[in-house]
């Protein structure tokens, strides 16, 4: 599985997935609005500005590859991120199946993950309220998009509630549900170390529709 499609590779995440990808020796389909702002060369990337709130147009850049891993977002500052992210994942998720590849890898919220039995993150009253449109977002689009998908090989993966800046360590644990918090309580994960374990998943292909996380 050498030839991959990534969908916002020049953002936050998706830069990170594409560097440890490229690192790793992937040819990869970098998908960006603005292919201005992805300034990398190198032998394996293609660069293409896509729209892929269009499926018809995510089925066309997505054929013939092995794998899509999307790090769509339409963007924090948005305010209507909530209605935008479903219609965004909607046509990302039909034009990846009229494509015929079947593994997708989708960059998810911690927002959907249980903090105690019965409480998901985004219900406990503990993220910033601004914050919560997104994060409702990308939980419905595991909740009404990816559980009921039967078709593709989707794994939805959703980071430790701070994703930060930081080294690459490799040192890290994989979980399912719960949120996964370190010895003093918190719940965190380098962008780096994000990459790192998606990427790994990409490469084994352990989890087969669901969701999971990674966290110290």
């Amino acid at each position: 599985m050498k030839n991959i499609v990534i969908i916002g590779a020049s953002g936050y995440v998706g830069s990170a997935l594409l560097s440890e990808a490229l690192n790793r020796g992937y040819r990869v389909k970098a998908v960006v609005r603005h292919p201005e702002n992805l300034n990398i060369e190198d032998d394996n990337l293609e660069i293409v500005k896509g729209d892929v709130t269009n499926s018809v147009e995510v089925a066309r850049l997505a054929v013939g590859m092995d794998a899509v891993i999307s790090a769509y977002n339409p963007g924090w500052k948005d305010p209507d991120i909530y209605e935008h992210t479903l219609q965004g994942y909607k046509a990302i998720i039909e034009g990846v199946r009229k494509s015929g590849v079947k593994r997708l890898l989708v960059v998810g919220g911690a927002g959907r993950l249980y903090v105690r039995p019965g409480v998901r993150l985004l219900d406990s009253g503990e993220v910033p309220e601004h914050l919560l449109p997104g994060i409702k977002g990308l939980a419905a689009v595991y909740a009404n998009y990816l559980l009921p998908e039967k078709e593709l090989d989707w794994v939805f993966f959703s980071p430790a509630a701070n994703l930060k800046p930081g080294e690459r360590t490799g040192r890290f644990r994989l979980g399912k549900d719960d949120l996964i918090v370190d010895k003093d309580g918190d719940s965190r994960i380098s962008v780096a170390d994000f990459a790192v374990a998606l990427i790994d998943e990409l490469e084994q292909g352990t989890h087969h529709r669901e969701g999971m996380t990674v966290g110290y």
